[in-house]
C-alpha cells in the first residue's frame, strides 16, 4: 500500500502476555496482526510493555532479559517489511546503562520512532521509578500518514504530556496503558481521558493490557474517544479482543467509528477480575489444577466455585478434611458444594492426627487448658495434608482466607493461610456474601462452571465458624461482620486513626479491638500466598508496613493497652 496515505483503519490489540515469554508474546501479536490485516486495519496497537509483560520489576536490570526483548523488537520488525500493518508497540529499552518503559512505532522493516514514558508511578503497586529512567517530553510520531502523539499510561493523567503533544502538532492521541484494576477506576480512567480530549481537542484511543499478574488483574476495556468526548468504541473486559476503529476525517476534524461492547459491572466485575487473576496464576506458571479445603464454609464455597469458573472442574480437588468438632450439616453442605459444581471432593479425617499431636504434646501442654494453640494445630494439619497432595500430584493448593479474617488475623500461618495463591484476600467477608448471591443468579461471561444456584443456600444463611472447638462462632472472636468490615476498611484502606472511626458512630471498644488485631497481624500478612487485588488498596505489595513497630495507635487515642 502507499505508506505515505492515511490510515484508515487502526486494530486495537487487547492482549494478555506471559511475563517474560516474549517468543509467546511476539506470536500472539503477530496472529493478532493477521487478523487486523484481514480486516483492513493499517496500523495495530499493542498495550505498554505488552512485549515483556508488566510489571517486570527487576527483570529489566538482567542484560539476559533485555537482549530477548530487542531480539523480539527486531522478529516483528523484520516481518512489517510485508507491507502489512504498522505495529505500536510496549516494551522496556535498554540504552547507555538506563532503561526506560518505552512505545516502538515499527514499520517498512524498521523501527521508525521510539518514546518514552515520562510519568513513572511509584504509589499504589507501581514501582517504576526504581526500575525506570523518565523520557523527555515527547512530540508526535508520523505513523502511516498521521501525526501521533503516544503518551504511555500516566502520562495521559495529568496534563502535561498530552499538551505537549497538542502544541508540536499531534492529530491524533494514542495512548497504551497497564492499568490495573480495582473497583471504581474504569470510570475515573474515562473521566481522565475526556479532560485530555477537552484540553487538547484531540481524539484519544486507549489500549490497555487484559490479564493476571501475580497481585495484578489488567481488565482491558480499551476505549476510543472522538474529539467531542464522545465514546466511539469500547472493547470487552476481562478478555482478549482485537477489534479494528475506522478513521474519518470531514473539514479537518477527525472521527472514530468502532464496535460497542459494555463493560461488566458491579459484582459481575468483581468476580470476573477474580477468576482471570486465577486463571492466569494457575496456567501461566504450568500447574495441572488446584487442590482447596473444603469445610462447609461460605468461602471455601466461593473459591471452589472461582476455581470451576476459572479453569473447569476436572483441574478442581476439593478435600474435606472433618475433626471431631465439624458438624454433620458442614459434611453434607461441602458433598452438596462438590456435586453440584462436578468436582473431586475427598475425605481425610484429621482425628488420628490430632490424637497423635496430643501424645507428642502432652509433656509440653502438661497443666495448661486447651485453647487457640490447639485449634492452630488442627488448621496445620489440614495445610499439611494439602501441601502433601500438592507436592504428590502437582496441583497448587488455594488458600480461602478473606480480607476480613487476613486483616485481624483471624487465620493460622500454615494452617489455612497456607496455599500458593489466595482468590478472596481483597474480597471483604460481607462481599463474599454478595459474591455468592450473586453466582447463583447470574452466568459470568466465559465461566467454565454449571449455571443455576452452584452455592447451596444453607451455606450462605449459617452463621460463619471455623469449628476448631465446639459450639464456635467467628463473632466469638469478632464483632459482626458488618461492623468488622465498615471499621477494617477505614484501618487498611482509608490509613485512618481510631477517633475518627469513632466519629463515624462506631463503638471505641469495637475500634480499638479491631486496631489491635490489625497491627498485631502484619507478620501474618507479609507471609501470605499472593491474590488479585480488586480494592482501592489490597494486602501485599501496595501496602508496606513494617513488621517490627513500637507505633502505638491506642495509646494515640487515650486507649490504655
Amino acid at each position: 500500500m502507499d505508506m505515505m496515505s492515511k490510515a484508515s483503519a487502526i486494530a486495537l490489540a487487547q492482549l494478555n502476555p506471559h511475563m517474560g515469554n516474549v517468543p509467546a508474546n511476539v506470536e500472539r501479536l503477530v496472529a493478532a496482526r493477521d487478523a487486523a490485516a484481514k480486516d483492513g486495519a493499517q496500523i495495530i496497537v499493542a498495550p505498554e510493555m505488552y512485549l515483556s509483560g508488566y510489571q517486570c520489576d527487576d527483570l529489566v536490570l538482567r542484560s539476559d532479559f533485555m537482549a530477548e526483548v530487542a531480539a523480539g523488537l527486531d522478529s516483528l520488525a523484520a516481518l512489517t517489511s510485508d507491507g502489512g500493518p504498522a505495529i505500536i508497540v510496549g516494551a522496556p529499552h535498554a540504552e547507555d546503562g538506563k532503561v526506560m518503559n518505552s512505545v516502538f512505532v515499527i514499520d517498512e522493516g524498521r523501527i521508525m520512532a521510539r518514546r518514552d514514558k515520562v510519568g513513572l508511578p511509584t504509589y499504589s503497586v507501581f514501582d517504576d521509578g526504581r526500575n525506570f529512567t523518565p523520557g523527555p517530553m515527547p512530540g508526535p510520531a508520523l505513523v502511516r500518514g498521521w501525526r501521533i502523539g503516544l503518551p504511555i499510561c500516566e502520562d495521559i493523567w495529568t496534563a502535561d504530556v498530552t499538551e505537549c503533544l497538542a502544541e508540536s502538532g499531534a492529530e491524533l492521541i494514542i495512548s497504551i496503558n497497564g492499568s490495573p484494576f480495582e473497583i471504581g477506576k474504569r470510570d475515573r480512567r474515562i473521566s481522565n481521558a475526556v479532560a485530555r480530549v477537552t484540553e487538547t481537542g484531540l481524539p484519544l484511543v486507549y489500549v490497555a493490557l487484559v490479564g493476571g499478574q501475580d497481585e495484578v488483574v489488567y481488565d482491558g476495556a480499551s476505549f476510543a474517544l472522538n474529539s467531542d468526548g464522545s465514546l466511539a468504541a469500547h472493547l470487552p473486559s476481562f478478555s482478549e479482543a482485537v477489534t479494528t476503529i475506522q478513521l474519518a476525517e470531514s473539514f479537518g476534524t477527525l472521527s472514530f467509528t468502532g464496535a460497542m461492547t459494555p463493560p461488566d459491572e458491579g459484582l459481575g466485575e468483581v468476580y470476573r477480575a477474580l477468576t482471570l487473576g486465577l486463571r492466569d496464576y494457575v496456567n501461566k506458571n504450568g500447574f495441572p489444577g488446584v487442590v482447596l479445603g473444603l469445610s462447609g464454609g461460605i468461602d471455601s464455597a466461593i473459591v471452589a466455585a472461582l476455581a470451576v469458573d476459572a479453569l473447569g472442574a476436572d483441574a478442581v480437588h476439593a478435600v474435606m478434611m472433618p475433626s471431631a468438632y465439624t458438624s454433620r450439616e458442614s459434611l453434607d453442605d461441602a458433598a452438596d458444594l462438590a456435586d453440584r459444581l462436578g468436582i473431586r471432593l475427598d475425605e481425610i479425617s484429621i482425628v488420628p492426627a490430632m490424637q497423635a499431636m496430643d501424645g507428642m504434646l502432652a509433656d509440653q501442654f502438661s497443666g495448661t487448658d486447651a485453647d487457640i494453640a490447639e485449634e492452630n494445630i488442627q488448621s496445620r494439619l489440614r495445610g499439611m495434608i494439602l501441601m502433601g497432595i500438592s507436592n504428590k500430584k502437582g496441583p497448587m493448593v488455594l488458600a480461602t482466607g478473606n480480607k476480613s479474617e487476613y486483616a485481624a488475623g483471624y487465620s493460622t500461618l500454615y494452617g489455612d493461610m497456607c496455599g500458593g495463591f489466595a482468590p478472596i484476600k481483597d474480597v471483604w467477608k460481607v462481599q463474599v456474601f454478595d459474591l455468592c448471591r450473586w453466582r447463583n443468579v447470574h452466568m459470568p461471561r466465559g465461566g467454565a462452571g454449571p449455571q443455576g444456584e452452584v452455592i447451596p443456600q444453607r451455606i450462605i444463611d449459617k452463621p460463619p465458624s471455623a469449628e476448631l472447638r465446639p459450639d464456635q462462632k467467628d463473632t466469638d472472636s469478632l464483632p459482626p461482620y458488618d461492623r468488622l468490615d465498615a471499621i477494617m476498611r477505614a484501618l487498611c484502606e482509608e490509613m485512618v486513626d481510631v477517633e475518627t472511626i469513632v466519629a463515624r458512630g462506631f463503638d471505641k471498644d469495637e475500634v480499638a479491638r479491631a486496631s489491635q488485631l490489625l497491627f498485631r497481624a502484619e507478620y501474618k500478612r507479609f507471609q501470605a500466598a499472593p491474590g488479585p487485588k480488586i480494592t482501592a488498596l489490597a494486602f501485599g505489595r501496595e501496602r508496606r508496613l513494617p513488621l517490627t513497630s513500637g507505633f502505638d495507635p491506642l495509646q494515640l487515642a487515650g486507649k490504655d493497652t
